[in-house]
C-alpha cells in the first residue's frame, strides 16, 4: 500500500512537470483514488465492493490530485512524507456503511498535518482481515503512460485536407504490424484490422476509411499527421498483433490527429476464440470518438 500511494503521487508530480512543458490546451490533468479492499477478479474484469469504494474515491479528487480511503490512509498515515486532509465521509453505492476520504496533500510545508480529521473510535462490524486485497488506481481520462511511453504527435492540419473533413467523427484504422516473426501471420493480422474497420462501419455515427485506402499504408513508415490529411479524418487507430500458438496479444492506440495527442492506448492478451474487433470497436466508441 505505501509503494501504490507513493506511485500515485510521482505519477501526478511527473505530468505536472510535463504539462508545464505544454500549452493549456494540450495538458490533461488526471484523477486517482486509491483503496484498500476486497474486489472480485474475473478473466479481464475486476469488479466488487473494492472497486466501487475506489471509483467513488477517484471522482472526488481534483485533477491533477489523488484521493486515497480511509482504510489505506489507515496503512500509510506514518510512512510517508506527505499531508492529508479529512474529507469526511462519503456514501458509496451498495456499500452499507459511509467512506472516510482522504485528499493527499504534497506541499512540503504539508508534510505530517492531517487536516481536518475527526478522531473516531472502531466502526462495529469492521472487518480486520481482508480475503483478497489490491490496490485500485483509477485515472478519469484514460491512461497513466501518457506522454510517458508516446511521444508527441504532429497536428494535422485541416486546410492540407485533401477531402473535406465530415461532420461526424472520422476514422482511418490502418493495417495492424505482424510482430510474430513468422510472415505467414500476415494474413491473421491483416485479417484483424478488416474486422475492425467492418465493426465500426456498422455505427451510422462515425465515418469509417474503407479498406482499399488504409491498406495502402501496409508496411510503410507513414506519420499520422500524413494519414489525416491525405484520408481526410480526424482520428487513427493503430496497433500490432503477436501471435504464438493459440495466445495472442493486440495492441492498439488511437489518436487524434487534430490535437496532436493519443486518447488511449490498450494491451489485449486473448486465446484466440476471443473477438478483438468486437472489442476495439466498442472501445472505440466509448472513449469520446
Amino acid at each position: 500500500m505505501v509503494d501504490a500511494v507513493r506511485g500515485a503521487v510521482e505519477i501526478q508530480e511527473e505530468l505536472a512537470t510535463r504539462n508545464a512543458e505544454l500549452p493549456e490546451n494540450r495538458r490533461m490533468d488526471f484523477r486517482i483514488g486509491v483503496n484498500l479492499g476486497d474486489v472480485i477478479h474475473e478473466d479481464e474484469r475486476i469488479y466488487g465492493d473494492g472497486v466501487n469504494i475506489a471509483a467513488r474515491i477517484e471522482s472526488l479528487a481534483d485533477g491533477g490530485g489523488v484521493c486515497i480511503s480511509g482504510s489505506a490512509f489507515e496503512q500509510v498515515k506514518n510512512k510517508l512524507e506527505l499531508g492529508y486532509e479529512y474529507l469526511g465521509e462519503h456514501s458509496v453505492k451498495n456499500i452499507a456503511e459511509p467512506v472516510r476520504v482522504y485528499r493527499i496533500l504534497m506541499e512540503p510545508e504539508a508534510v505530517g498535518k492531517v487536516i481536518g480529521e475527526e478522531r473516531v473510535g472502531p466502526r462495529k462490524g469492521q472487518r480486520v482481515a481482508l480475503a483478497v486485497v489490491t490496490v485500485l488506481l483509477l485515472i478519469v481520462g484514460g491512461l497513466l503512460i501518457w506522454r510517458t511511453v508516446f511521444p508527441p504527435v504532429q497536428v494535422a492540419s485541416v486546410e492540407k485536407m485533401a477531402f473535406p473533413l465530415p461532420d461526424k467523427p472520422s476514422i482511418a484504422v490502418l493495417p495492424f504490424d505482424n510482430l510474430s516473426g513468422d510472415p505467414e501471420q500476415e494474413y491473421f493480422s491483416d485479417g484483424i484490422t478488416e474486422e475492425i474497420i467492418s465493426a465500426l462501419s456498422k455505427n451510422p455515427k462515425i465515418f469509417v476509411i474503407a479498406r482499399n485506402s488504409t491498406f495502402t499504408y501496409k508496411g510503410k513508415p507513414v506519420k499520422v499527421q500524413q494519414v489525416s490529411e491525405e484520408l481526410g479524418v480526424r482520428y487513427v487507430l493503430e496497433g500490432s498483433v503477436r501471435k504464438s500458438g493459440d495466445e495472442i496479444r493486440v495492441t492498439a492506440q488511437l489518436i487524434d490527429a487534430l490535437a496532436g495527442h493519443h486518447l488511449w492506448a490498450e494491451r489485449y492478451d486473448r486465446n484466440m476464440r476471443k473477438r478483438y474487433a468486437l472489442i476495439l470497436s466498442r472501445r472505440i466508441c466509448t472513449c469520446g470518438v
